[in-house]
């Protein structure tokens, strides 16, 4: 009986304590329900997956959506991203929530600040309130209380101050993600304390000073982003420690010196992007010693060589890009023969020199049959092109501008049909129009000015070359006509033949010309890689990127174009330049000429243009630049409030009768009514000479003849008679010269009225 007493004694102890234990369990729980319901309340708003969280079924917490629990019934997971979350997170008790592993704020419109608070999270292992741009102030000091973080990801955010140095504390992060937070300040060196990150991005910040020595801690690092910063001085020696990087952006900051060989010391490195800095000397040979690396971006820089070896052995290599460095090597020295996957050389605005050809006659780029791009521009290559150019079958992207190549550019049996940019302007290429070119249905931009190319423009391009959008023959030979079927162009928005030697009239049927018939500001469908096109814009050669989709003109100048401006330029209401300068062209400026309202440079200077200037010139609101100079223009210029702020009196100079601002004012009437005046009196004199000398012819010959043939009583009777009609003839001369003063000066109150 004793045993049974104590064996009863003993489970009741138990339960007792079970019950104990419970209640505090219950009493968390219940916290951490009351916690997401006060925060719930205090949002602006949220999307409606958060209805069940209610005090309501508080027992059922684990059933709440975007909520995971442990055994027990604590929260270990918050997943909120995406939920249209707009509020602040300062009603957010974080010490209600003592074993949450993971919190996910991310996508959301969350504003205020980062709450210190959060660093009571002390089981926390992920974290991630990225995509939440309204959130302000600076990280909190606090972040280093959260010893057991593998994760933390706070990218795009509106934060701003520096970097804690706290941050050394997390010491079990893995991957680190602080980009677009707007940070200020230097990196903290206490940043090498963290020795298991394998990813650190930090890019498009505004972070300072010079990249810590401590970085090279971090061993385990396979990707590393500083790009978009304003770092300065060398990149650390210690960066040759990160033996297992992968990806490395340091892009567009301040950095200067030489890359030194030992830095790459990492077998798998796959990607380096050291563009847009201050980097000089040789680029390393050592850069692809793992024979995997892929991409290799370098542009902007003031690199002056390459080592000879540095890409013969990249088998892997798909991206080479330095354009706009000092490199002054032979093009031949740079590339191995044995790049087959190689798709983009990027080589522009250095000084290559060197031609295409190999020592045995071969072009060396005609074997990466896998080529995308191709730009060698503004170097200093000769020689000619082989038509093996045209047997690259993915080629899409070719600029050879700005060299000294030379010859015909050849024909070949296949033909680019992939191709879509094609510039080889300011070189010497001559002969026709390139046939080659005939089966390029995908090309939207062709720049072929200044060279030699001479005969007619090919009647077949617009059919041939469909997708045209950027056309230009500027500077060369061509000769005949504008083919009419030059307007069947679709979507045409550039359009420059100008300094050639082509005449006729310039066709008047725009109809199909759509690309220019309104405002163009989609760039969708454009080549990925930026290209560039040369015009004149607004009197000054202007490099134009053709990726940018609003640019729209016709340059018809320095040709021997003749007879009228066609009426039908005034309906291409998309165009913002027009240049028919140094020309033949006659008639009248068209009427509706104001309709143009996009057009901000006009030039119709060094023609024979004649008549007014059109009243619907006040349209043109848009117009900044603007040159009527030398044509057979008259009356008063327009005023409008875009011209009147035109001041420069030149671009109206050498014209039979301009006035008006800015040229001198026009005296009592404007020009037109002057010249009306003037021909009122004209014809008035002239009139008055024609009846005197008939008069005078009239009686000098009658009067000799009544003295032949009349006595004197006839004589007497005679000279009686043309007394009366000289009386009467007087009278009418003097009435007709009324009639045409009156007439005269209703003519100009009329034209008065009208204007």
């Amino acid at each position: 009986m004793k045993h049974l007493n104590s064996v009863g004694l003993f489970l009741l102890s138990c339960t007792c304590l079970q019950l104990s234990a419970a209640a505090p369990a219950r009493a968390g729980i219940s916290r951490e329900a009351e916690a997401l319901v006060n925060w719930k309340v205090s949002l602006a708003s949220a999307d409606e997956s958060l209805g069940s969280w209610s005090m309501a079924n508080s027992t059922s917490l684990c059933s709440w959506t975007h909520i995971s629990c442990d055994s027990a019934g604590h929260i270990t997971e918050l997943s909120i991203g995406d939920t249209s979350l707009n509020g602040t997170l300062d009603r957010l008790d974080f010490s209600a929530f003592p074993r949450l592993k993971s919190l996910v704020l991310s996508n959301n419109s969350l504003y205020g600040t980062l709450p210190a608070g959060i660093g009571n999270l002390t089981s926390l292992v992920h974290l991630d309130i990225s995509d939440n741009p309204y959130l302000r102030g600076a990280i909190p000091h606090s972040i280093g209380q959260l010893k057991h973080l593998s994760g933390l990801i706070l990218s795009d955010l509106g934060l701003d101050g520096t970097l804690p140095e706290e941050i050394g504390n997390l010491t079990t992060l893995e991957e680190l993600r602080l980009n677009s937070v707007l940070l200020t300040g230097s990196i903290p060196p206490t940043i090498g304390m963290l020795v298991k990150l394998c990813m650190l991005t930090m890019q498009q910040n505004s972070l300072t000073g010079n990249i810590p020595l401590q970085i090279g801690n971090m061993t385990e690092l396979y990707a590393l982003y500083f790009s978009d910063n304003y770092l300065e001085g060398q990149l650390p020696g210690t960066i040759s420690n990160l033996i297992n990087l992968q990806s490395l952006s340091v892009s567009k900051n301040q950095l200067t010196g030489h890359i030194v060989t030992k830095l790459w010391n990492s077998s798998s490195l796959d990607m380096v992007d050291v563009s847009y800095n201050k980097f000089s000397g040789l680029f390393p040979p050592s850069i692809c010693m793992g024979n995997v690396l892929r991409i290799v971006t370098a542009g902007y820089n003031g690199f002056t060589g390459i080592h000879h070896q540095t890409f013969q052995n990249c088998t892997t290599l798909v991206y080479v890009e330095f354009t706009a460095n000092n490199i002054g090597a032979d093009i031949r020295d740079i590339f191995g023969k044995h790049l087959g996957q190689l798709r983009v050389i990027a080589f522009s605005q250095n000084h290559l020199r060197g031609t295409l050809l190999t020592d045995e006659g071969e072009v060396f780029l005609c074997n990466y049959t896998s080529l995308d791009l191709i730009d060698l521009s503004d170097n200093v290559l000769d020689g000619g092109l082989s038509k093996c150019f045209w047997d690259i079958p993915m080629l899409r992207f070719m600029d050879l501008s700005n060299n000294s190549f030379n010859g015909v550019v050849p024909l070949s049996r296949t033909f680019p049909y992939a191709l879509e940019y094609l510039r080889l302007a300011n070189n010497h290429f001559k002969g026709p129009f390139p046939l080659a070119l005939k089966k390029c249905k995908n090309l939207t931009t062709l720049d072929l000015g200044g060279n030699s190319f001479s005969g007619t423009i090919p009647s077949w391009i617009s059919k041939d070359l469909p997708g045209l959008r950027f056309f230009r023959l500027s500077s060369n030979m061509f000769d005949g006509i504008i083919p009419r079927q030059i307007l069947q162009f679709h979507k045409l928005q550039l359009l420059d033949l100008s300094k050639n030697k082509l005449t006729g009239a310039i066709p008047d049927d725009f109809v199909n010309f759509t690309g220019m018939a309104y405002e163009q500001n989609d760039d969708s469908g454009y080549y990925h890689f930026e290209g560039n096109i040369q015009i004149v814009w607004k009197n000054v050669d202007y490099v134009y990127t053709t990726k940018i989709a609003g640019m729209v003109g016709i340059d018809l100048s320095g040709n021997v174009l003749s007879q009228e401006i066609p009426g039908g330029l005034a309906t291409l209401l998309g165009l913002r330049y027009l240049n028919l300068s140094g020309n033949h062209l006659s008639g009248c400026i068209p009427e509706d000429i104001g309709n143009l309202v996009l057009l901000e440079s006009l030039d119709l200077s060094r023609n024979q243009l004649s008549g007014e200037i059109p009243p619907s010139f006040t349209g043109l609101k848009s117009m900044s630049a603007l040159n009527l100079s030398s044509n057979r223009l008259y009356g008063m210029i327009p005023m409008g409030s875009q011209l009147q702020t035109l001041v420069d009196p030149s671009i109206y100079i050498n014209n039979l009768g301009l006035c008006g601002f800015p040229l001198e004012d026009c005296v009592n009437s404007s020009p037109s009514k002057q010249n009306e005046r003037s021909q009122a009196e004209d014809r008035e004199a002239l009139w008055l000479y024609c009846f005197v000398a008939a008069g005078f012819i009239f009686g000098f010959w009658l009067y000799w003849g009544m003295l032949s043939f009349y006595s004197e009583t006839g004589r007497c009777a005679f000279y009686q008679y043309v007394d009366n009609m000289q009386e009467k003839f007087t009278k009418k001369i003097h009435s007709c010269i009324s009639w045409f003063k009156a007439k005269a000066l209703n003519e100009i109150s009329s034209s008065s009225s009208k204007t």
